[in-house]
């Protein structure tokens, strides 16, 4: 039996732990708050953070008792070079081949390319964006119009709100990824389907698919799904479909 420490996203905390519950190995599982996905540089710093302790040993080790963990799973896509130059002293990292959090949903690459290319101007939504994350939507809207008016008046408040949804104009799509396994779809559905409205966006539903956990949290490293980063080395982007590589390795210059 292998000794899994997973360090994840927040938004992940629903999949994670029910696939978690599921394996066949021992699993030991941080969430990192959701929202340090804004500010790549504290991502940065956090999982450097949590990787550090991890490879201090198991912290539950009485008497010495406890093996060390077998591997530190890093349960994060690239997130804007949020994981470039992260490393572990003594133990191999497994990182799946994604561009965010949006791949691990959908189950690889491949499927978040193919999405990609067929629904451009996407926003997506999921069980834990809708939960942990402050997503676009009447209610976003209507709060932050409200404290801009208290603080800067109405007429500064109706520029800063200009401002503020600016990026909006990238999207017209609202994506929503639903995992059969879960049994309360309808509620996160509901949610998703009410932020397009708002927003004058069309939606739609795509069924999520787990395989790509699923097999990191059952220690089945796929080479075409993860890079195993061993003790030393560094994460850095490939800039080609494999998305990361080893620091060093097959880099542009």
């Amino acid at each position: 039996m292998l000794r899994l420490k997973i360090i994840a996203c927040d938004v992940l905390n629903r999949e994670i732990s029910y696939l978690a519950s599921q394996s066949e190995h021992f699993t030991d599982v941080t969430f990192v708050h959701q929202g340090l996905h804004d500010t790549p540089e504290k991502l940065n710093k956090r999982l450097q953070y949590e990787i550090d302790r991890a490879n201090e040993g198991f912290p539950y080790n009485y008497f010495d008792t406890c093996p060390d963990y077998d591997y530190i799973i890093v349960c994060y896509g690239l997130c804007s070079n949020g994981i470039t130059g992260i490393s572990s002293r003594r133990l191999p990292m497994v990182v799946p081949k994604a561009h965010d959090c949006i791949t691990l949903l959908l189950g690889s690459k491949e499927r978040y390319m193919d999405l990609f290319r067929q629904q451009p101007g996407t926003y997506w939504f999921s069980t834990g964006w809708i939960e942990r994350g402050w997503q676009p939507g009447e209610l976003k809207y209507t709060t932050l119009q409200r404290e801009y008016i208290q603080k800067y008046g109405e007429e500064n408040a109706e520029y800063l709100m200009e401002m503020e949804q600016s990026w909006m104009k990238e999207y017209n799509n609202a994506g929503f990824i639903s995992w059969s396994s879960f049994k309360n779809n309808e509620f996160y559905r509901s949610a998703a389907r009410s932020a397009a409205d708002f927003l004058n966006w069309d939606f739609f539903e795509v069924p999520g698919n787990p395989d790509l956990l699923k097999n990191m949290l059952n220690g089945r490293f796929n080479e075409n799904e993860v890079l195993i980063v061993p003790p030393g080395a560094k994460i850095a982007a490939s800039n080609d479909n494999d998305i990361i590589t080893v620091e060093g390795d097959n880099q542009d210059v």
